[in-house]
């Protein structure tokens, strides 16, 4: 699943590469894109023909897109202006990414939508396991019936270490549960938890209840130097290809049964609640958790 260090790097291409372009012609794969586009505004994927891209922005894990289009009749417009803004909005969920290419790159079969765009190029939604959510509206996010949205609590770079002990408090379970819980901070996945807490020398399923003060201060500094870190070595390993889900840098996540790269212990994986977690016993020990 793509998280905040990816997501902020493709923010970044697409600003150097989409913004100011206008759509000329959209394409989609039936079948996928029946399941995948959650349309609010009534025209469907041909609505975004002729809209310019305004602007890009990430909120959590979901990428919000802002257009404008030309209201051929103003009175489709619902401020009476030959302009409207409009939005799209991706969660790509587990395997959702985009992909900018030039249109003569053969279409996969898991290339389920596709926006031709002025310069020549595609920009296209591809999806293996069709997981994902593109969502069209005329109005901002929030105001949309978009799951999990609205509820995202702040951007984990975005809290200060006084907010981030306040925010914790009501939480009482393990301590990587709560890192993924974007009600809690928007934009940790399970990939980066695993490497957030092994920077904290934390081990995943401690209770936040038995954290001490000085093992919660090591967890916010450990959210902000792994995800600020992992960004620069994102858009070094992504360049341009924003397809990509470049994560060979990890310390211990998907990393089983190779040494630790600071104690040399070999990585434990544990799969639990359909999700890996990886991490070492000896730089994270359990404490009193039973079985660990």
């Amino acid at each position: 699943m793509p998280e905040q260090p990816e997501l902020d790097v493709v923010c970044e291409v697409i600003h150097r590469r989409v913004i100011g372009k206008r759509i000329v012609d959209t394409g989609s794969a039936p079948k996928g894109a029946s399941i995948i586009v959650r349309d609010f505004t009534q025209r469907g994927l041909s609505g975004l023909r002729e809209s310019t891209f305004d602007g890009v922005f990430r909120r959590g894990k979901f990428l919000v897109f802002t257009l404008t289009r030309v209201v051929q009749n103003p009175g489709d417009s619902a401020n009476g202006e030959p302009c409207a803004t409009m939005f799209v909005v991706i969660n790509p969920k587990l395997t959702g990414r985009l992909q900018l290419c030039l249109p003569t790159e053969r279409h996969g079969l898991n290339c389920h939508i596709w926006l031709s765009l002025s310069d020549g190029r595609e920009l296209r939604y591809i999806d293996q396991k069709t997981m994902g959510q593109v969502y069209l509206g005329d109005v901002a996010p929030e105001h949309l019936q978009i799951p999990d949205y609205s509820t995202m609590g702040p951007e984990p770079l975005a809290v200060t270490r006084a907010d981030f002990l306040l925010r914790i408090k009501p939480f009482r379970g393990e301590i990587k549960g709560i890192l993924t819980r974007s009600e809690f901070l928007a934009g940790i996945g399970n990939a980066y938890a695993d490497e957030i807490l092994w920077t904290a020398k934390l081990h995943p399923y401690r209770k936040r209840t038995s954290l001490d003060a000085a093992e919660l201060d090591r967890l916010y500094a450990a959210i902000v130097s792994t995800l600020t870190e992992a960004t620069t070595k994102v858009r070094v390993e992504m360049g341009e290809n924003i397809h990509l889900k470049p994560r060979n840098f990890m310390n211990v996540h998907m990393k089983t049964g190779q040494p630790c790269p600071r104690c040399g212990t070999t990585i434990s994986l544990i799969g639990a609640n359909q999700r890996i977690t990886n991490f070492c016993r000896a730089c994270q020990p359990g404490g009193l958790i039973k079985g660990m």
